[in-house]
């Protein structure tokens, strides 16, 4: 045992002497194998990163939730040409109202239609700002937070006011301050007035896009299509089932009301798509179990790079040692 003792401690003392003598080489070495685990945590810690960040912009877009559109956001696959999506019919307001007619299993249903246009207010303008004209039901699907005023109430959508609430950003590059945004009387498109009545709370940076509210205003349906073209403005029916529903039952009533509603034979394709949220993140999380794969191949790589470094400079460093080895080991065989 204190032979062994011996041969570590003369050992370690070897290797010190030799890292003193070749810092360069050290370096090189220590570098190695310093990238290689670097690389492996780097890459699977942004890989988790962004895996958790669209989850959440996901789970944004609404819990047990179809989004009735005319395009498949999961894609329609090879077999299904986008010039289809194309042709078919955007969904209209009258097809929102009759849902909630014939769809029991629904527990909230509204209806979107959005733009991109500027906000003004005497001579500064703000431009690239996204308009939203939702139906009453929107915000108990999506979570609104008002940090300051109100959100819009049920006479504004009766009646189509002109109220408006307004993201952050877009009141903090119009105002100077987002504080000064409630009660304030802004330029929209087509020279629309509108009445600043809420500011949304601050939400952060979208990786799927989504409804980016720091950059949105919110108005009413009834008076956002009274400057846009309803079918020109990408508009969408938004379905939350109710909490005792699985979604799986309420996609069936879904499809057999929309095909009642635009009269579609039995023997005709749908010219509509039931985008289930769920789904969607059940999609995505298939293409991230194929990134986390590519992640760890891009570190293991970069590992037995690292490796592959580490043992060429051993291999000098053994070679140059070569004849004090020997030496060694026939003082060795000798002594016993």
């Amino acid at each position: 045992m204190r032979r062994l003792f011996e041969i570590l401690g003369s050992s370690l003392s070897l290797t010190w002497q030799e890292f003193r003598s070749h810092k360069v080489r050290t370096l090189l070495s220590l570098s190695g194998v310093a990238f290689g685990i670097f690389c492996i945590i780097g890459v699977l810690t942004m890989v988790e990163s962004l895996q958790k960040a669209v989850q959440n912009d996901i789970k944004a877009l609404g819990s047990n939730t179809v989004y009735i559109d005319k395009w498949e956001y999961a894609g329609g696959g090879p077999d299904y040409p986008w010039w289809k999506f194309v042709k078919r019919p955007a969904p209209k307001q009258e097809e929102m109202v009759l849902l909630r007619l014939k769809t029991s299993s629904a527990k909230n249903i509204a209806m979107t239609i959005q733009d991109n246009s500027n906000v003004e207010i005497e001579d500064n303008i703000v431009t690239n700002i996204n308009y939203y004209g939702v139906t009453e039901d929107f915000s108990n699907i999506q979570v609104i937070e008002i940090e300051q005023g109100r959100y819009l109430q049920q006479s504004d959508f009766d009646r189509g006011n002109n109220s408006i609430v307004m993201g952050r950003e877009v009141a903090e590059n119009l105002f100077g301050k987002a504080e000064k945004a409630v009660g304030q009387v802004i330029s929209i498109k087509s020279g629309k007035k509108a009445v600043v009545v809420g500011l949304i709370k601050k939400q952060g940076k979208s990786l799927l896009g989504g409804f980016e509210y720091d950059k949105s205003i919110i108005m009413s349906y009834n008076y956002m299509k009274t400057f846009d073209r309803e079918e020109f403005s990408q508009p969408v029916i938004m379905v939350q089932a109710k909490e005792t529903v699985p979604m799986d039952q309420m996609k069936d009533e879904l499809l057999g009301a929309m095909r009642s509603i635009r009269k579609l034979k039995p023997t005709e394709e749908n010219d509509f798509s039931l985008n289930d949220i769920d789904s969607f993140r059940e999609f995505m999380d298939n293409i991230f179990g194929y990134i986390n794969k590519g992640g760890w191949a891009i570190a293991m790589l970069s590992l037995v790079v690292g490796m592959f470094g580490v043992a060429n400079i051993m291999f000098v460093t053994v070679r140059e040692r070569t004849s004090q080895i020997g030496l060694k080991k026939q003082l060795v065989l000798r002594s016993e």
